[in-house]
């Protein structure tokens, strides 16, 4: 609230129309077409000198000397923290989210990529997905598949729903009966440990009754061990990374090659996106989901949604863009972060209302899936 505490009723108004209309139009607004739009009571005169107040204030800019006001970044932040209304999905989006959703139920990774294309898809911008943390996670399964002599597959699933494969050297000599036994020798003797409590050692332990000579044992067990525990790395998942060349922000060819250039650098921004916390104090809270466990009798803990706007986000070529995350969660730890990129003037409350609906559904698919581990670790027991 603090960046609007010198503003009144009046100047909200003013602000909140200039902002809605740049969204649709990507033109600088004037104070006759705020009239002429919005059926103000005030005079074109009164806007005008109000829109000054607020250029003066910081939160518009005026591109040329006769041209309309666009909102700065101060001017967007004021918008998305106060005056944005966030409508919900419609009953039939809802239910296509749901049903596109529904078939991942038995896969993390594929649920996490198809929820990144959804957004792409609904928002028209570009998404982004963060694989989720498990190194909490059992392994429940490992293959070990040869494609050709001296190569293999590695196939790591864990009880999570994480499935990662991995191509690793093998030694030449050895066949796809010897690579299949070894793999079923470490999967009986590490299933059900959690990823942390994996090491070269357990892993060595698991399959030491194998008969091969050690020097081509080795060789394996190290590759099934770098496979094992690889598949806690970090993924970023990128859809529609072209969607923004269609808005004339980034018709400037060096906006477009610094924004590209900076989305190949996929460690960089799953390394940013990583670090962005929940309870950033700057960040929006008027608006949540009321099962989210960040609320709790009825106030904000944390935000359901972060957004990041022009200079705030800590990533050079993203400058000229704004990136709206929100987190999944297995129960109540965080498991990843999904976002959308797009334009500094973009449809904040659409991107919102979307992806709030996306982290709500990813949470109750997440959920259903715990609840049918639980079943089947007490199969087990």
């Amino acid at each position: 609230m603090s960046n609007q505490q010198s503003l009144d009723d009046r100047k909200r108004n003013i602000l909140k129309a200039v902002v809605d209309d740049y969204i649709e139009t990507a033109e600088p607004v004037g104070s006759k077409a705020l009239v002429d739009k919005h059926h103000f009571t005030w005079s074109s005169a009164t806007i005008r000198n109000e829109m000054a107040e607020l250029e003066a204030l910081g939160y518009l800019e005026q591109p040329h000397t006769s041209a309309g006001r666009i909102p700065s970044d101060k001017g967007y932040r004021a918008y998305v923290d106060n005056l944005v209304q966030v409508e919900d999905v419609s009953t039939e989006e809802a239910e296509k989210i749901r049903h596109y959703l529904k078939d991942s139920l038995d896969e993390l990774t594929g649920l996490i990529r198809k929820a990144s294309t959804l957004l792409s898809d609904t928002t028209g911008y570009t998404s982004l997905a963060l694989s989720p943390h498990v190194t909490q996670s059992h392994l429940q399964q490992i293959k070990m598949l040869m494609i050709e002599p001296g190569r293999a597959l590695v196939v790591v699933v864990l009880s999570a729903g994480v499935v990662k494969d991995r191509i690793v050297r093998v030694p030449d000599i050895l066949d796809a009966n010897q690579l299949m036994q070894i793999a079923a020798a470490i999967e009986e003797g590490l299933s059900g440990m959690t990823l942390n409590d994996i090491t070269l050692v357990t892993v060595a332990s698991a399959a030491r009754h194998a008969a091969l000579p050690e020097s081509l044992l080795n060789q394996v067990l190290y590759e099934a061990y770098v496979s094992i525990k690889q598949a806690d790395n970090l993924e970023l998942y990128i859809e529609g990374q072209h969607n923004l060349l269609s808005f004339p922000e980034f018709h400037d060819i060096n906006k477009a090659q610094t924004f590209f250039k900076t989305l190949a650098c996929d460690g960089m921004i799953a390394g940013y996106m990583s670090e962005l916390k929940e309870n950033d104090p700057e960040q929006s809270d008027n608006s949540f989901d009321t099962e989210d466990p960040c609320v709790q009798d009825g106030k904000r803990i944390c935000p359901a949604y972060m957004i990041r706007i022009g200079q705030e986000i800590a990533v050079e070529g993203l400058r000229d863009c704004s990136f709206v995350t929100t987190t999944y969660k297995m129960g109540s730890v965080v498991a990843g972060r999904i976002g959308v990129i797009g334009p500094k003037r973009m449809a904040y409350s659409k991107v919102i209302s979307n992806i709030s609906f996306v982290k709500q559904t990813i949470n109750e698919n997440l959920r259903q899936i715990a609840q049918g581990e639980e079943i089947s670790e007490e199969n087990r027991t």
